[in-house]
C-alpha cells in the first residue's frame, strides 16, 4: 500500500487480506466461472529497471492461474494495459525463474464509476493482451452500503461476498463524492463487533482504494489498525513466523557446515587412505605384512588383500 506505511505494517494487513479472500468465488465482481481464489500473492516483482511500480493485487486461482486485479479511474486504456503487459513479463519471468514453467495469467480491470465504458485488448501485431473490464459504475453503490449498513447495526454476520462488496462500494456509483465513500465504508467497518472482520475490510478497502484515497485520511486509518488487538496478534504470529524461519534457516545452514565439514574429512581420509595404500605396495618387497600394516595404519587384511593384488 501506498502513503508511507511500513513494511511491517504492510506484512500484516498481507496476512489479513489473505486470510479474508482465500477460497472465496470471484462472482462478487461479476467474473462467473473463474477458479476460487487459492491464494493472495504479493504484488512487487523484480525488474532490471530501478522503479516501484507493483501491480494493485494478485491471486492465485484453484487451478494454479495468475490472477491480476487492477483498480482504475480513467481511460487511458493503452497505457494502462501496457503497464499491465509490464506486470505480466515481470511475473512470468519470476514464476519461470522459480519454477521453470509459465503460469496462465488472466488481467481483470475494475472501473471506478467515473469510467463508463472501457477496452480490453491491446494489439500490437504478434504481441497480444487481453483484460476483462468490470465497470463499477454499474452497482449501485447506495443500494449495497444501505443493506449491509442494516445488517451491521441488526448485529447481524456479513457473508463473504457481502463483505468484498463492502470493500468495493467506494468505487461504485454512489451520491456520495469518493472520499466521502471511503469514510463512510471505515467507519461503518469499525462498528462491526467480529474485529477480524474489521480489519480485513479496512485493509481491503486500503487496498481496493489506494490510489484515490485522501493521504492524511489514510495515515489517520492505519494509526487507528495499529492500535487494534487482531492487529498486535496478527503483529505477534508474524514475529514467530519470522522467529521460526529464522531458526530454520540457521539450523539448515548449521547442517549445511556439519555435512561440508564431514565431506571434507571423508576427503582427507580417502586421500590418507590412497597414500597409505601406495606406500604399502612399494613395501610389500622389502618388509612382512604386519610391519607394513603397523607402518602404514593399514589392517593385516588390507595389507594381505594388497599382496595378493600384486602377486597376480
Amino acid at each position: 500500500m501506498a502513503g508511507g506505511i511500513s513494511h511491517h505494517a504492510k506484512d500484516i494487513l498481507f496476512k489479513s487480506l489473505s486470510a479474508l479472500y482465500q477460497n472465496q468465488a470471484l462472482d462478487v465482481y461479476g467474473l462467473h466461472g473463474l477458479p476460487r481464489i487459492k491464494a493472495l500473492l504479493p504484488t512487487e516483482f523484480p525488474s532490471v529497471r530501478a522503479d516501484e511500480r507493483r501491480a494493485d493485487t494478485v491471486f492465485l486461482l484453484e487451478d494454479d492461474s495468475i490472477l491480476l486485479l487492477e483498480y482504475e479511474s480513467n481511460e487511458r486504456f493503452i497505457d494502462n494495459h501496457l503497464k499491465y503487459l509490464d506486470y505480466a513479463c515481470r511475473m512470468l519471468h519470476t514464476y519461470y525463474q522459480q519454477e521453470k514453467r509459465i503460469r496462465p495469467i488472466r488481467i481483470v480491470v475494475l472501473y471506478t464509476s467515473d469510467v463508463t465504458n472501457a477496452r480490453e485488448q491491446l494489439d500490437a501485431g504478434d504481441v497480444f493482451l487481453s483484460s476483462k473490464a468490470v465497470l463499477l459504475g454499474e452497482f449501485n453503490g447506495d443500494a449495497i452500503f444501505h443493506a449491509i449498513e442494516e445488517k451491521v447495526r441488526n448485529g447481524e454476520p456479513l457473508t463473504p461476498e457481502e463483505t468484498m462488496k463492502l470493500i468495493l462500494v467506494p468505487l461504485m456509483h454512489t451520491r456520495f463524492d469518493r472520499q466521502t465513500m471511503i469514510e463512510k465504508t471505515i467507519e461503518l467497518a469499525k462498528t462491526i463487533d467480529d474485529e477480524p472482520k474489521q480489519l480485513h475490510i479496512i485493509a481491503g478497502v486500503l487496498t481496493a482504494t489506494d490510489k484515490f484515497i485522501d493521504r492524511s485520511y489514510a495515515e489517520k486509518v492505519k494509526e487507528w489498525i495499529k492500535m487494534n488487538k487482531v492487529f498486535r496478534l496478527l503483529v505477534e504470529e508474524l514475529e514467530q513466523e519470522k522467529e521460526e524461519m529464522l531458526k530454520k534457516v540457521m539450523q539448515e545452514k548449521e547442517q549445511a557446515v556439519q555435512r561440508a565439514m564431514q565431506e571434507k574429512e571423508q576427503a582427507i581420509k580417502q586421500t590418507e587412505k590412497r597414500k597409505a595404500i601406495e606406500i604399502a605396495k612399494n613395501l610389500l618387497d622389502v618388509l612382512p605384512i604386519h610391519e607394513i600394516a603397523k607402518r602404514t595404519g593399514l589392517t593385516v587384511a588390507e595389507v594381505a588383500d594388497l599382496a595378493k593384488e600384486m602377486d597376480k
